[in-house]
């Protein structure tokens, strides 16, 4: 049923959840497994601060690649293939934009992340992901 599986992950304990639901489906669909990090940096903006010193930028890059390599670590130990990607932007428009490019049938998402002030008032990554999304998406609780 499903081929292509993306998981949105930031590495807090919702996006885990998310994470092993997505391995047992990809495990038993025997599909292609994607786990996304997205670095928003608007958020930096947003908050006055620009322009943002490259160490920020660079440190948060360092997280999602920290996160990507625990969500490699946790599908390794059951035997699961997956591909770590990181992308900058906007999180629920970066997920959908990568999903949409990569021929992605499922999203799975948890659902909260490591949330901002920001996204508190704009409503959470998601429910824009439910509501815009081309494609199924599964939100893990």
């Amino acid at each position: 049923m499903f081929k292509h599986i993306l998981v949105a992950y930031d590495g807090s304990e919702n996006a885990k959840r998310a994470l092993n639901v997505a391995l047992d489906l990809t495990k038993r669909y025997e599909a292609k497994l994607d786990v996304v990090e997205v670095v928003d940096t608007s958020v930096l903006l947003g908050a006055g601060i620009g322009p943002v010193p490259p160490d920020v930028i660079e440190s948060l890059y360092n997280k999602a690649r920290a996160d990507i390599d625990g969500a490699k670590k946790i599908a390794d130990q059951i035997g699961v293939k997956v591909e770590g990607v990181i992308v900058e932007g906007d999180p629920a428009t970066a997920v959908m934009d990568y999903a949409s490019k990569n021929g992605v049938d499922l999203i799975v998402t948890g659902s909260r992340g490591l949330s901002t002030i920001k996204r508190m008032f704009l409503g959470s990554v998601s429910s824009r992901i439910i509501h815009e999304a081309k494609m199924p998406v599964l939100v893990v609780k």
